[in-house]
């Protein structure tokens, strides 16, 4: 890739997407599944840019969003209201409203609370809302504590007998019709024996609710599969989708997959400028334009990003690589071994598709950047870079 190019007709810091790369492990997940009906619901929360949901939908995928925007962004981009899921722990009146004025597909709901809001609401518009219901099966991930959903003590779906008591109201309902069945443990998970130990216990709950007349059409595993950033085992996807199917045997049922991180992260990179060295006694410091602001996921999971410097390998002695906020955490890397950087310098951060400009924020009045898509070795301005004026265009307009 012509980084210097990049650089050099958009500026930097910069998030670079891959597209074909995305469009490679969307379709490798849907044939992991091929011998199912299946619907693959991308997570919008991890990267979207308008153009990514665009170029997705385009392919097929539906959407797993998290918030009325979410789906706003969805819709916007061209996605069908029918493949789209509505999850998330804390959903306002009026987003649920939204939902169910824009027929979106299914209502993932998270307790108790929320199954009487949703009846309630549904039946003021009088419709009737298609649910799903996010079933806790506590099981440990293995992944980090932050992004960790599936145990008691997250704050994330409900136990088994707290979700039969409520399928069961659903069922009673005009207003409810119960179709689907969830489960979604956290994310980066690369030990898959978890997910499949999951779908395991949930499927034990989907007999039990069919056997009592109550027809779930989709079986909804979440995401969370894993990447590799440093020294991951890639997952096999057949060995995932087999282990899954195989709990699932004698049910005709629809999977529902929600990849974000899979989908994207590997075919993100996020580039910045070396703007100088420092040295306090012996400590040796990369100062790059780039931040915590634009890249978050060093500061706030310690997480390890692959990192290079464009054009050159010798000469490595160990650094951080640290950026221009007034911030100890702001750091894309802490004791890495890089070559002896100049001014001018490129250095690209890798697997940064996900989490990475979803994150990002305008801390120290500092504009978000801009994202390029390429597609066909050919790149395309997908989100032009902020400027001031972008960064203070609400507080201004109520200036006295």
């Amino acid at each position: 890739m012509d980084y210097f190019g990049l650089a050099q007709k958009y500026d930097t810091p910069l998030y670079i997407y891959d597209f074909d790369k995305i469009a490679l492990r969307y379709s490798d997940l849907k044939q992991a599944f091929s011998g199912r009906k299946s619907l693959v619901c991308y997570a919008v929360k991890a990267n979207s840019n308008l153009s990514l949901l665009k170029f997705l939908a385009s392919l097929g995928a539906g959407f797993d969003c998290v918030s009325v925007g979410e789906i706003k962004r969805a819709l916007i981009a061209g996605a069908k209201p029918y493949q789209m899921i509505f999850s998330g722990v804390g959903k306002r009146d009026d987003e649920i409203k939204y939902a169910l004025t824009n027929d979106i597909f299914m209502i993932n709901l998270e307790s108790e609370a929320e199954l009487e809001r949703v009846e309630n609401i549904a039946r003021e518009l009088q419709k009737v809302a298609r649910i799903s219901i996010r079933v806790n099966p506590d099981v440990d991930a293995n992944t980090h504590p932050y992004i960790s959903t599936g145990l008691n003590e997250n704050k994330f779906g409900v136990d088994i007998d707290t979700a039969k008591k409520m399928y069961i109201k659903a069922k009673k309902s005009d207003n409810l019709q119960p179709i689907g069945i969830h489960f979604h443990i956290g994310s980066q998970i690369t030990d898959i024996s978890s997910i499949i130990q999951a779908s395991g216990i949930v499927s034990k709950l989907l007999t039990e609710l069919k056997s009592v007349d109550i027809d779930i059409k989709f079986f909804d595993i979440g995401g969370g599969i894993g990447i590799v950033y440093n020294d991951e085992r890639d997952v096999s996807l057949y060995d995932y989708a087999q282990g899954i199917l195989k709990n699932l045997s004698g049910h005709d049922i629809t999977i529902v997959c929600e990849p974000g991180r899979f989908l994207v992260g590997n075919a993100g990179e996020f580039l910045t400028k070396v703007l100088y060295e420092k040295r306090n006694k012996d400590k040796r410091f990369v100062i790059v334009d780039g931040a915590m602001n634009d890249l978050l996921r060093p500061s706030l999971y310690n997480a390890y990003h692959g990192i290079s410097v464009v054009g050159k390998d010798k000469d490595h002695t160990i650094c951080d690589v640290v950026g221009p906020i007034c911030e100890s955490g702001d750091f894309l890397a802490k004791n890495i071994k890089l070559p002896i950087c100049e001014s001018g310098d490129l250095i690209v951060v890798k697997s940064a598709g996900a989490y990475g400009f979803s994150m990002s924020s305008n801390y120290n009045t500092r504009p978000r950047v801009a994202e390029v898509a390429i597609i066909s070795n050919k790149d395309k301005l997908i989100r032009k870079r902020e400027s001031f004026d972008d960064v203070i265009a609400l507080e201004k307009e109520c200036l006295e």
